[in-house]
C-alpha cells in the first residue's frame, strides 16, 4: 500500500493570520510566525469544514478596511 492510499490520521488545527486568512496546520507542530490557532483541532475534513463555515470573506483584512474607507469617502462626497 502506498502512502497516498493510507488514511490521513493527522490531527490538524485551523490557523489564522493578522490578515484574517485561514489555513490548516498539524496540531503537534509549532505554529509558524504570524499565525494563531483557532477553532477545535480535528481530522483534516473537519477542520476544513469549520474554516469553510467561518471564512466567509476571503479578501485580506487590509483590503476590506481600505474598501470600507473608500466607500465612506464616496458617501461623504455624494
Amino acid at each position: 500500500m502506498s502512502s497516498s492510499d493510507q488514511e490521513d490520521t493527522t490531527i490538524y488545527t485551523a490557523v489564522v493570520n493578522d490578515e484574517e486568512q485561514y489555513s490548516i496546520w498539524p496540531a503537534d507542530r509549532e505554529l509558524p510566525l504570524g499565525w494563531r490557532a483557532v477553532g477545535t483541532p480535528g481530522l483534516k475534513p473537519q477542520v476544513l469544514a469549520w474554516i469553510e463555515e467561518v471564512w466567509t470573506d476571503m479578501r485580506p483584512l487590509s483590503l476590506r478596511k481600505k474598501m470600507e474607507e473608500m466607500a465612506a469617502q464616496q458617501g461623504q462626497n455624494s
